[in-house]
Order: structure tokens, then C-alpha cells, then sequence
């Protein structure tokens, strides 16, 4: 058995990892104070828990809940091949919740792809910063594909068109060539139904979220005396500058100058009227 654990900081998610090849190995009865997530190469094998005990088999996959009673074992006819990982912490809870997995049922059926390589890129923590960053990171991009295959009820919950439409907006309003016909085909719904969840959700229009993200960003950056407005107006999306100081002036009252000149002379007063 190759065993890999290392002294991670307490906020590190991914607490250990490993490989057990074909052996008698068995552990329990007993409880671990971490999430233990298993996943079966080859072989066979048994969990048992006080509400049930599970065959299983190549592809399937299991987690030990912390203090949950578990014993687990290889058949001995043809023992088990796995990968293991173990996690702790809230975010850890966050992600398992996201899963079609329960203590009542801590089990999963054979995965429609092969997880072996995404546990193999977790790798083992060392003591530097960046190592436990990888870490964490490689745990978080095998439980994405986890949630893909098998979502639970929470996870189809968090399906959020209207944020998802907001964050799209958030990181591409730089674009000039950026459109509502591009955050509807980016979240990819019925136009009218994101038009209709976008608005009660946020209370303004995808064009006008748009329009004031921009004025928004726009505001923070005529902080920087050096920048001029021909630059300023292109890095919020804006490739003509008085077409862009017409749209700020109607969101704000001000010209771009005028505001700049405000902030420099009263910052404590400056202040768009406007709203996200």
C-alpha cells in the first residue's frame, strides 16, 4: 500500500490520499472524523454499516461518513483494487452534499467513466503553499465530475440561470462585441424564461445589468487620475468614448470628467445614483 499523508494547514480541504492494491487488507469495525471517498479499480468487496451491507464491485464507489460505524473488506476470492482520498471541513461537507450520497445509503453505482485518472491527479500535499493549493484543487475537479454523473436534488437546486447570466456578464462586460444574445446562448434556456428569471432576480433587465456592471467598473477606475477616458471607455467595453461618456452621463449625471474632477476634490461625497 502506498500511503500519502503530510501535515496539511488546518483550512486545507484534501486531508490524505492513496492506493491500496489486491490484498486481504480490511479495516473496522470502527468511525473516522473525516469523509474517506473510495473508488473501486478491480475486485471485489464489502461495506458494512448498521443500516446495510454493500456488495461491490470494479467502477462502484463508497465514502465513509465521519463518525459513522463502518467495517469494509476485500473478498477473499477476489480482492478489491481502490483509490481512496480523504477530506474534512465545511467545504468538504458542501461538496459531498452536491452528491447522490447519504449515510443511509453511502454508495454509488459503477460511473460511466473512469475516475482512476482524476484520483491519480490528486496529489499528496508537502508544505508549501502552492502544493496544498494543488491539492485542494485536484479534490475540487474530481468532485465536479462526481456531481456531473450523480447529482443530488441540492446540486440540481443550485442550477441558477440568473446567476449564471450574471457572472458571464461579470467577466466578459469588457468585450465591446459583448451581447444579451451571448449571455442567452452562454446559459443556453429559452430567451424569454431568461428574461423573465433574470429580471425578478435582480430587478433590471440583462441589457441594463450590462449597461450599469460597466458604469459601475467604470466609476472605480476614474479613481486612477493617469488613465484616460479613450482607455478607461475601451477597458469597460466601450470602443467609442463620447458614445461612452453620453451612457455615463445619463447613468450618473455626470460626464467622465466631471466625476473624476468630484472624486479628486470631495471622495467622501462622490457617488454614482445608480444601482446593481
Amino acid at each position: 500500500m502506498k500511503s500519502m499523508y503530510s501535515g496539511f494547514r488546518e483550512s486545507s480541504i484534501c486531508k490524505g490520499n492513496g492506493y491500496k492494491p489486491p490484498n486481504l487488507h480490511k479495516w473496522g469495525p470502527g468511525v473516522r472524523d473525516v469523509f474517506a471517498l473510495h473508488y473501486i479499480v478491480s475486485g471485489k468487496g464489502y461495506l458494512q454499516t448498521c443500516h446495510a451491507t454493500y456488495s461491490l464491485t470494479a467502477d462502484q464507489s463508497f465514502i465513509i461518513f465521519p463518525n459513522m460505524e463502518i467495517y469494509y473488506y476485500p473478498d477473499p476470492q477476489d480482492p478489491w483494487e481502490y483509490y481512496w482520498i480523504e477530506f474534512n471541513g465545511l467545504e468538504a461537507s458542501r461538496l459531498v452534499s452536491m452528491i447522490q450520497i447519504t449515510p443511509d445509503h453511502p454508495v454509488l453505482e459503477a460511473s460511466p467513466q473512469d475516475f482512476k485518472p482524476l484520483y491519480q491527479m490528486v496529489k499528496t500535499a508537502g508544505m508549501e503553499p502552492f502544493e496544498r493549493e494543488r491539492s485542494d484543487a485536484g479534490l475540487h475537479l474530481l468532485m465536479s465530475y462526481y456531481m456531473e454523473h450523480y447529482p443530488s436534488d441540492k446540486a440540481f437546486l443550485k442550477k441558477d440561470y440568473a446567476l449564471s447570466a450574471r457572472e458571464f456578464i461579470e467577466s466578459n462586460f469588457w468585450k465591446p462585441s459583448l451581447s444579451v444574445l451571448d449571455v442567452v446562448e452562454f446559459v443556453n434556456i429559452e430567451r424569454s424564461y431568461l428574461f423573465r428569471l433574470f429580471k425578478e432576480e435582480n430587478g433590471i433587465s440583462i441589457s441594463g445589468y450590462l449597461t450599469t456592471f460597466r458604469i459601475r467598473r467604470a466609476c472605480e477606475l476614474l479613481k486612477n487620475a493617469q488613465l484616460s477616458i479613450q482607455s478607461l471607455a475601451y477597458s469597460v467595453g466601450y470602443q467609442d468614448p463620447l458614445y461612452f461618456s453620453k451612457v455615463f452621463k445619463k447613468a450618473t449625471s455626470y460626464t467622465p470628467s466631471q466625476y473624476r474632477k468630484l472624486i479628486m476634490e470631495h471622495p467622501a461625497e462622490a457617488g454614482p445614483d445608480i444601482s446593481i
